[in-house]
């Protein structure tokens, strides 16, 4: 069966899986009732596995339950992917509950590790998603991601909404705050002696207000974490450049 496929690969790559808690099929999904009853029922639960259908909205309903309303982990198989087993499907699948569980999938080799991770860094990642054109009032999200282990592989991070169509980042002082913090618990106490910030998403009439605000916004952070905590910033716009 797929589930016992999946867990034999899993042990092949050194990933422990316990015997799965429950297996059931469900006639009307309600991913609002069904994660609810789940994390009732079963309160170490740490994944839930979804074999989903063909259409529908069961797959936004689905994340939006687990990851903002309940606190479950999932994971989204369409039932296809079930039905036929490719080894390369079941890898890929893995790969994804490795990463939402907090493992590493990938890391530099000593030769091909860059000088700059040779010394305590965080890498961090910075955008602002937009409502869609017609979209004249919700609000749009910023999000930045922070690395907090030697290999860059790991990662925090902070979600805010902002006001509507807003580039800068408005609560970046508190998102680089919370994020620091995170290195430090995991690094016992450590604290990244450069920072390197990868900023999309800004066109160039913006660069220098975002610089501005942004890198001020994360020199703050890092002094209100510790008077004298001055570290070094690295700030890249990321620009990309599509030819059609």
């Amino acid at each position: 069966t797929f589930i016992t496929k999946l867990l034999h690969m899993a042990d092949e790559k050194g990933m422990k899986f316990s015997e799965p808690v429950a297996a059931f099929g469900v006639r009307t999904p309600c991913p609002e009732q069904d994660f609810t009853r789940l994390k009732q029922e079963y309160s170490n639960l740490q994944l839930v596995l979804v074999i989903l259908g063909r259409g529908g909205d069961l797959y936004a309903r689905i994340k939006r339950t687990g990851d903002t309303e309940v606190g479950i982990l999932s994971q989204c198989v369409q039932a296809t992917n079930v039905t036929a087993i490719k080894p390369q499907t079941l890898g890929n699948i893995l790969l994804k509950i490795n990463a939402k569980m907090g493992g590493i999938n990938n890391v530099l080799s000593r030769t091909g590790m860059p000088m700059i991770l040779e010394r305590p860094v965080m890498i961090m990642g910075a955008d602002v998603n937009h409502p869609s054109a017609g979209d004249g009032e919700s609000p749009s999200m910023a999000a930045v991601v922070a690395s907090y282990d030697r290999f860059a592989s790991k990662f925090s991070v902070e979600v805010r909404p902002q006001p509507h169509r807003v580039e800068i980042i408005q609560d970046l002082k508190e998102m680089t705050k919370n994020l620091l913090r995170s290195f430090f618990i995991y690094t016992k106490g450590h604290k990244p002696e450069r920072i390197v910030m990868y900023r999309d998403g800004v066109s160039e009439s913006q660069f220098q207000e975002v610089l501005s605000y942004e890198l001020k916004a994360m020199r703050t952070a890092c002094t209100e974490t510790e008077v004298d905590y001055t570290p070094g910033i690295t700030f890249l716009v990321v620009q990309k450049r599509h030819h059609t």
